[in-house]
């Protein structure tokens, strides 16, 4: 082959070109034929010096992950790599190849990763400041680059395309694909959901933004934003709040190993506030809120491993934990599951005059629930029915008691979760002899009884040597353990524990009035007026400038401190993605106020009623938000809380548009006479049931007919009675869609949007939900789960009836 030196006119071409490839690897260029190894300790850098490319240690030391990282941050973050499922050992080496491809080998020269390039061979490469290593052709096109192929992170000007999908990790410290996925549906939809290994099964999804057949992009943007580009060019905002400049700060978003998507910043130059410390990532938004609470899926583990449960920690991260007498399969991977560690209850048959002594008690654990895993429910039945049913069963590993329904588990426990919206408790069988000073919670009422065998035991063998010497044992056992058991009983009291004890994790405040008149600036700034109270808006100085919205009550039944402050704590200890927190109270003299997190949005009222019309696609998420809180209140949190008041007034809208129920803790907090002389709209066909005027009994019932009036106003924009429209067949929103809806008229209800009438089928399952919410007979309207599960297109929506041929009937 002919050197540069045989021909003079490829020499002067070499010495011409030789400095310009020297410039170009020095900002950020890759040269052909360059290569790295592990044992080099080299890397490609960008021309900031923000990003690198090459390997990096991981576990063990002779184990190398090709990967790109940020390369001025204190610890190491990864945010791509070539083979994460594929490590490879000391010896490996990775080169851009004179075929155009970067080529990885491991120690024996064995190529097992390659950029697989399109549009030509590659003949130029750079690591750019935005971590995106890129190859292109003679022409400038892009033939391969990292940011479509995302590992579980995307960077401020990524984009992910239809079909594109970032993995978790395995855990913090492996870069293996883990269980979560987050995926841009063809259809639309950008989804989280869990998946089994090793068969790659996906399960439900557990989040979702709900925007079908309109979004073809998720955009990281320059800014820092994330945000989902429409198909028309209109953008649907995923990132909340205000985001720090990306000039001041590293910005990445990741899919995280315990499954939620979290926005993360960095400041750079060793700047750091009191919201942003130097020196550590800072989440500054996140999805979902509660991944313990959201993953509802029917089968599969849920957020954490078979037999562990999933609590969210002072942080509010998940954390995977197992119950006394069972222990994590991998110690080193919490969120793999636990194992029992003892032999399960055998099912032998035992002769007569054969049957052992108890060997399993139940200990108890409270607000705790295993989803699913059920192998018999009994209703009704009191706690002791639970406890022996379960106890004579031997393939019963956990009971269920909440209210007067008691559930059977068996082995493998699985979506297990430990939150005081659950309510209940989990009655967990475990052997007896271990200590019971290590339960997490002392035994309930009857799991005392093997303690008290224990004892007597103890004293029928005493008794049966020297009485004088067994009285003195007697005696020097019994103080101690009198003493220490007393000490214990003071110590937990759970059946006992106050609302305040049982909420501390939620961090619920006690106001002064004289702080609350500080915080609204003495009630000056009204937000609006309801039937029960006006709402003001505040700061609070002592949560980082947050803005609170804050409820003075008016009307309201005046009663004890106690009373009120226990109910409101109960109410404090509610929480879901799609209801407004309560923040704290005040209770003092006859003032009673309630302190709210402020909501941007304002109204679903405003949001609806507006100058301009809400996109169909925010209309639908909207209508999900409010059915899945309702969900919630009725049939999930601790005690039903029946709303009593479902309107667009009382849907407040989050920085995202989500949608957040408030005043749902004044129907615990007012008298029934008060509940039903104040609603809105009495005596007329709106928001209240007609049940209200017929004397009859009052159940949740109530609530669903509101949000079908709600659902009917969100889906035609139009409030549920307007005098002005001239024809008086349109005047009653309720009796107008059925008349649409009978006629195959539906076009009417959107006015011809043409984004509702592309979404022709969903438009209809939602005018049918919503005619059979707003049935006249209570027993005709479906329960709010099951409301929900028609919206989501889980459950099929029969033909519904006039909403008022049942009471006709009978009239």
């Amino acid at each position: 082959m002919a050197s540069a030196l045989d021909n003079p006119l490829l020499f002067l071409l070499v010495i011409i070109l030789f400095p310009l490839s020297v410039m170009a690897q020095t900002n950020g260029s890759i040269s052909l034929g360059s290569s790295l190894s592990t044992s080099d300790n080299s890397s490609w850098v960008s021309p900031s010096g923000d990003f690198a490319f090459g390997f990096t240690p991981v576990a063990d030391k002779n184990l190398f992950l090709l990967a790109i990282w940020f390369d001025k941050v204190q610890e190491k973050t990864i945010v791509w790599s070539a083979n994460r499922d594929n490590l490879v050992l000391d010896g490996s080496k990775v080169e851009w190849t004179s075929s155009g491809e970067l080529v990885l080998s491991n120690n024996q020269g064995r190529a097992i990763w390659t950029s697989q390039v399109t549009n030509g061979i590659a003949t130029s490469a750079a690591m750019l400041d935005t971590g995106n290593l890129v190859l292109w052709n003679s022409s400038s096109d892009i033939t391969w680059q990292s940011f479509d192929h995302p590992t579980d992170t995307i960077l401020p000007t990524q984009i992910l395309h239809m079909e594109a999908m970032l993995y978790s990790r395995e855990t913090e410290t492996n870069y293996s694909s883990g269980k979560f996925e987050l995926l841009l549906q063809n259809d639309g939809n950008l989804v989280l959901f869990t998946i089994n290994h090793p068969t790659k099964f996906i399960y439900r999804a557990y989040w979702s933004t709900y925007t079908p057949n309109t979004i073809s992009q998720m955009i990281f943007n320059q800014s820092g934003y994330i945000y989902l580009k429409q198909t028309n060019g209109s953008i649907t905002n995923l990132t909340s709040g205000n985001i720090v400049p990306t000039r001041n700060f590293y910005h990445r978003a990741t899919l995280d190993f315990d499954g939620v998507f979290r926005q993360y910043v960095y400041p750079k130059n060793g700047s750091s506030s009191r919201n942003w410390p130097a020196g550590s990532w800072s989440v500054v938004w996140s999805v979902p809120d509660d991944i313990c609470m959201e993953i509802r899926d029917g089968v599969g583990s849920g957020a954490c491993g078979f037999n562990s449960y999933c609590r969210l920690d002072d942080n509010q991260r998940p954390s995977c934990l197992c119950p006394q007498n069972y222990s994590h399969l991998d110690p080193n991977n919490t969120f793999n599951g636990c194992k029992p560690d003892f032999v399960s209850q055998s099912c032998e048959p035992h002769g007569p005059g054969k049957e052992p002594g108890p060997q399993f008690q139940l200990m108890e654990m409270i607000n705790m629930d295993w989803l699913l895993s059920d192998s018999e429910h009994y209703n009704p039945f009191n706690e002791d029915q639970c406890r022996e049913a379960c106890m004579v069963d031997c393939f019963c590993a956990v009971a269920i008691f909440r209210g007067t329904d008691c559930w059977k588990k068996k082995l493998p426990l699985s979506n297990g979760r430990i939150n005081s919206g659950v309510g209940g408790k989990a009655l967990i069988k475990v052997p007896i002899g271990n200590s019971s000073s290590q339960f997490p919670f002392p035994p309930g009422p009857n799991g005392g009884k093997s303690d008290r065998g224990t004892l007597i035991i103890i004293m029928s063998t005493l008794l049966g040597s020297s009485v004088f010497l067994n009285l003195l044992l007697l005696v020097a056992i019994l103080l101690p353990v009198f003493f220490n058991y007393h000490k214990i009983l003071l110590k937990h009291q759970p059946e006992q524990a106050t609302p305040e004890q049982n909420c501390l994790g939620m961090h619920l405040r006690s106001f002064t009035y004289k702080e609350l008149e500080e915080v609204t600036d003495g009630f000056k700034q009204e937000l609006g007026k309801g039937a029960f109270g006006t709402v003001y808006k505040g700061v609070l100085a002592s949560n980082a400038g947050n803005l609170v919205a804050v409820k003075k009550l008016e009307k309201l039944v005046t009663e004890g401190d106690k009373e009120f402050k226990s109910e409101t704590t109960t109410i404090g200890c509610v929480h879901h993605r799609n209801l407004v927190p309560l923040l704290g109270f005040c209770c003092e003299g006859s003032q009673r106020l309630l302190v709210y997190a402020f909501m941007s949005n304002g109204s679903l009222a405003s949001f609806l009623f507006g100058s301009s019309r809400p996109s169909w696609n925010q209309r639908i998420h909207i209508a999900f938000g409010v059915a899945r809180g309702l969900t919630y209140l009725h049939e999930e949190c601790n005690t039903q809380i029946i709303h009593c008041d479902i309107k667009p007034q009382n849907i407040l809208l989050d920085d995202n548009f989500t949608a957040r129920i408030s005043d749902f803790g004044l129907a615990k907090l007012l008298q029934v006479d008060q509940t039903r002389t104040n609603t809105e709209l009495k005596g007329t066909r709106g928001y209240v049931a007609p049940e209200w005027f017929r004397n009859m009994s009052i159940t949740a019932k109530v609530d669903v007919y509101s949000f079908g009036t709600l659902l009917l106003e969100t889906i035609c924009c139009r409030k549920n009675v307007e005098l002005g429209l001239g024809d008086m067949e349109n005047v009653i929103l309720t009796d107008w869609v059925y008349d649409c809806y009978t006629e195959r008229r539906l076009h009417l209800l959107v006015e011809d949007d043409e984004e509702a009438l592309k979404d022709a089928r969903r438009l209809e399952r939602f005018v049918m939900v919503a005619i059979w919410c707003i049935q006249e007979e209570p027993s005709l309207r479906p329960a709010m789960k099951k409301v929900t599960q028609m919206l989501e297109g889980a459950v099929e929506v029969s033909v519904p009836p006039d909403p008022s041929s049942f009471i006709s009937s009978i009239g």
